[in-house]
């Protein structure tokens, strides 16, 4: 028995010592090559048609969408036929591209800079994550703005929701950016009309340093589906008459 003490204690030392903790390894994003954060894009973006942005809007709904039932969730599908297919446009999505992307998907039915008579309705929505960014946005379209066609600014960021609501109401508009929240809020305050709308342009491609985009982040991607998903606007992608809408993720 007394041989058998040291190796007992030398077992209970072994168990007593700190053990290392494994490095978890950092899962690796399946776009992780198509994100460049240097110029803020991801570049997967621009290859989707509408199968694959609806499958990956599905999967990112379902992700953050946990406390949602089977029913709620499926209202919040936007089906592949639903979104314009934009894939023929080769050049980066950046900021400076944007205004050529608008005219080139717009074509010659309509020119960006002229705004609809109806103070209020516009025929173009840009949606974008954060109001830094939607600022971005409004400067970048700011050649299609002249008198009597206001860019509107439809985000949180400095701007009341009271300001925006009486901006709308006197003020004819062509062009609205606006992040998603704020946007529901003014379409429920019956201040941005969708009467003229003829498209939506969701600024997909853009990320931040954390290389985050609109879908990466519950707080985007849910108002997001929800805005997109409206009634009033979701039977309008695929309406066949004049009032249809291009859904296009930029």
């Amino acid at each position: 028995m007394a041989t058998e003490e040291p190796s007992k204690k030398r077992k209970l030392q072994d168990d007593d010592k700190p053990r290392k903790k494994q490095k978890k390894q950092k899962k690796v994003r399946e776009d992780e090559g198509d994100l460049d954060v240097e110029a803020g894009l991801n570049r997967a973006f621009g290859r989707m048609d509408g199968q694959l942005l609806a499958d990956h809007m599905a999967q990112k709904t379902q992700r953050f969408g946990t406390d949602l039932s089977p029913v709620e969730l499926s209202d919040l599908y936007i089906s592949a036929n639903s979104i314009r297919d934009s894939t023929s446009w080769e050049k980066p999505r950046s900021l400076e591209n944007l205004p050529d992307f608008l005219e080139t998907f717009a074509g010659e039915s309509q020119k960006i800079d002229q705004a609809p008579k109806k103070t209020g309705a516009p025929h173009t929505l840009i949606v974008a994550g954060a109001g830094l960014r939607a600022a971005d946005l409004v400067r970048a379209v700011r050649k299609f703005q002249k008198k009597g066609n206001s860019v509107a600014k439809l985000f949180a960021k400095h701007f009341k929701l009271e300001e925006q609501v009486a901006f709308l109401q006197k003020s004819r508009t062509g062009i609205a950016v606006g992040t998603p929240q704020r946007l529901i809020d003014l379409i429920e305050n019956d201040a941005l009309s969708l009467e003229n709308l003829k498209r939506i342009i969701v600024d997909a491609s853009h990320i931040d340093q954390k290389k985050r985009g609109i879908v990466d982040m519950r707080e985007t991607m849910l108002p997001l589906t929800k805005l997109l998903c409206r009634e009033a606007l979701k039977a309008r992608y695929t309406d066949d008459t004049a009032q249809h809408i291009d859904l296009i993720f930029y």
